[in-house]
């Protein structure tokens, strides 16, 4: 178990490859990094933030909670209030 923290906590160390790193290319030193628990969160968070700042399309799609990654949206992912037929009364 301590092999393994120490692994996750010194990556480089151990030869593990970039690709595999949950931090690639970070915005403001351009390093990869392996990130644990709620640093990982707060970089996220950070990341969000950054895209909803600058007016970005990815920002704002997050900012209206609405899908992100090019999904189709018009039948699938409806959330919030739902709309039904309703039936006539009387007969």
């Amino acid at each position: 178990m301590e092999k393994l923290t120490q692994v996750m906590q010194n990556p480089k160390q151990y030869k593990i490859p970039n690709w595999f790193l949950n931090r690639q290319k970070d915005i403001k030193d351009g390093k990869y990094s392996q990130c644990l628990s709620t640093a990982l969160d707060n970089k996220l968070r950070e990341d969000l933030e950054r895209l909803k700042k600058i007016r970005l399309h990815r920002g704002l799609r997050h900012y209206w909670g609405l899908r992100v990654r090019g999904q189709h949206t018009k039948t699938t992912g409806r959330k919030g209030r739902t709309v039904g037929v309703s039936k006539k009364k009387g007969g």
